[in-house]
């Protein structure tokens, strides 16, 4: 079964969230968005020679949408000195219109949600805030979604601490945004208010919006998440470690979820970090399936 790919335009207050579509042929078993996390963009869903999850879920038969957020790949306004966008505008806005514009162009009531890392935090804060939005989504898949960052490894003290909460907030006052490009940190820049924002919730602190002090952790106490099926990489010592991933699964409320380590102590080849859960050849034969089957399980009849 083969896809194809079109290109969609969400547009906002200010600026816009661009929209990658991966058509399947017919019968279509469901509708899914793949949201991106920090420093990146939609690339980490499919690549330019039309490998990733994306395209391997077209092929399966799913109508798949890729989002770049506001200031990522070509999504404007592209990150500097006085853009005032932050976190929060991603929650409240980006996300609620991507949505509604999603099941708009599938002709479809529900869909699936599909995140990778500071994505999935993204992603349930906008649930928390909206509860209306948990009626639009089928189940979820968080790859490496993780909040407060609390294991003791070198490596989060490496890149967490000096680099995420100690040079970063540097480069971000010297520049007016976070050059994540420059600095070969990612493949995408970040606003500074998303920065400043997100720099706050990895601490050991409470889940609260720094704008308008809206707690998320207590939205979602009261009924929680859709089906949730939350992976973490056995090799994520840092930016999705296992015991950080399983604390955010906890802190989302009480929803049906599955928590899953990939690594070899699981039957799989090797033991996937951060990126490559999402990003290596194996994860097609060992991981895209793991997906496939929890989106299956919690469609509804004539819902795939």
């Amino acid at each position: 079964m083969s896809a194809t790919s079109e290109c969609h335009e969400v547009t906002l207050s200010q600026g816009a969230v661009h929209v990658t579509r991966f058509r399947p042929m017919p019968p279509c078993r469901g509708v899914v968005l793949c949201w991106h996390g920090a420093i990146e963009s939609g690339r980490i869903f499919h690549s330019r020679s039309g490998k990733g999850l994306a395209p391997w879920l077209a092929k399966q038969g799913y109508d798949v949408f890729v989002a770049d957020q506001r200031g990522r790949h070509a999504a404007p306004p592209r990150p500097a000195r006085g853009v005032d966008l932050g976190q929060t505008d991603v929650i409240r806005e980006e996300i609620p219109a991507t949505i509604e514009a999603c099941l708009h162009l599938a002709n479809a009531r529900r869909l699936h949600v599909i995140t990778h890392s500071w994505g999935g935090v993204l992603v349930a804060s906008s649930l928390g805030r909206y509860p209306q939005l948990r009626e639009k989504i089928i189940s979820q898949a968080y790859f490496g979604t993780k909040r407060s960052v609390r294991s003791w490894t070198w490596q989060r003290l490496l890149y967490i601490d000096l680099m995420w909460k100690g040079v970063a907030p540097i480069a971000r006052r010297l520049c007016g945004y976070l050059p994540a490009r420059a600095m070969r940190w990612g493949s995408d820049d970040e606003y500074a208010g998303s920065h400043r924002q997100g720099v706050a919730w990895v601490k050991p602190s409470a889940w609260v919006d720094l704008r308008d002090d809206f707690d998320y952790s207590a939205a979602l106490a009261s009924g929680g998440l859709p089906p949730t099926l939350h992976l973490a990489g056995a090799n994520d010592h840092a930016l999705g470690h296992p015991d950080d991933v399983a604390r955010f699964a906890r802190e989302c409320g009480p929803h049906t979820q599955r928590l899953v380590r990939l690594g070899i102590a699981n039957g799989l080849s090797r033991d996937y970090g951060h990126l490559d859960m999402l990003t290596h050849p194996q994860a097609i034969i060992e991981i895209y399936p793991l997906v496939d089957a929890w989106l299956t399980d919690h469609a509804r009849p004539g819902e795939a």
